[in-house]
């Protein structure tokens, strides 16, 4: 039987933002043999040249993929992100010129979640203060305003992927945990949804948000958000800048 699929050894691959070499090697390993890695994020302009004759391109969240990056691919296939989002790739225009666009929406979910319990322990307790004044020379023993992570409540907004991975380890260790999200969600352990975000916000000693990028979600902690957080709160932002203002 004839092969009529297109030899991998002419298929060429772009690979930006110091994508892991594991990757590179297991593309290799697969009979990929023109695989380019650069460590850093290009611009428009040099993504403009770069995508030139390039079939499949690997980006992560820094890389923005472009009308005109598209326009000036005249090869390209498919967009791998590495990582849980695709808001920096023109879908749109992708989706126009047949372009898949992919992303690892688990790849670090587990990692971002355990990062955001890590920061909950360390903000709680001031360790940032304390440790910024040990290195002026300062011991700051007492424990005013430092607490404990048992008995608080945690706040999600967005209880998807991350979110409900945080309520399973914040419950675990003690915590209430409550979340807000437009979607019903089924709940994990005993982790309770608040339907009103401002409610949500007044009854969390700690916030944590866990929300896409995109035109209801931009902004949507602005200065009358901010006013319904418990004085003292902890709010924490490990999904996108523009959430917050």
């Amino acid at each position: 039987m004839a092969n009529t699929s297109y030899p991998r050894t002419k298929i060429k691959i772009l690979l930006l933002e110091n994508i892991s070499d594991a990757a590179v090697e297991e593309l290799r390993v697969g009979g990929y043999a023109d695989v380019k890695r650069i460590n850093g994020a290009l611009s428009e302009a040099e993504l403009i040249k770069a995508v030139k004759g390039v079939h499949l391109l690997g980006i992560r969240s820094k890389t923005h993929i472009s009308k005109n990056v598209l326009d000036a691919a005249d090869k390209l296939v498919a967009v791998g992100c590495f990582c849980i989002g695709v808001n920096q790739v023109d879908l749109a225009t992708a989706t126009k010129k047949g372009i898949a666009v992919f992303n690892a929406p688990y790849s670090n979910t587990r990692s971002v979640a355990e990062l955001i319990i890590g920061l909950c322990v360390m903000l709680i307790r001031k360790i940032p203060d304390k440790n910024a004044a040990a290195h002026r020379g300062e011991w700051l023993k007492e424990a005013t305003g430092s607490f404990e992570l048992r008995g608080k409540t945690l706040g999600i907004i967005g209880y998807g992927n991350i979110g409900s991975q945080v309520s399973i380890m914040a419950e675990a260790l003690g915590m209430n945990v409550i979340y807000y999200d437009t979607a019903t969600k089924l709940p994990h352990g005993n982790a309770r949804q608040i339907r009103d975000l401002k409610e949500l916000l007044k009854s969390s000693d700690i916030v944590t948000l866990h929300v896409p990028s995109d035109a209801t979600t931009r902004n949507m902690m602005d200065a009358v958000m901010l006013k319904n957080l418990k004085k003292g709160a902890v709010l924490l932002n490990y999904s996108r800048g523009d959430v917050v203002d």
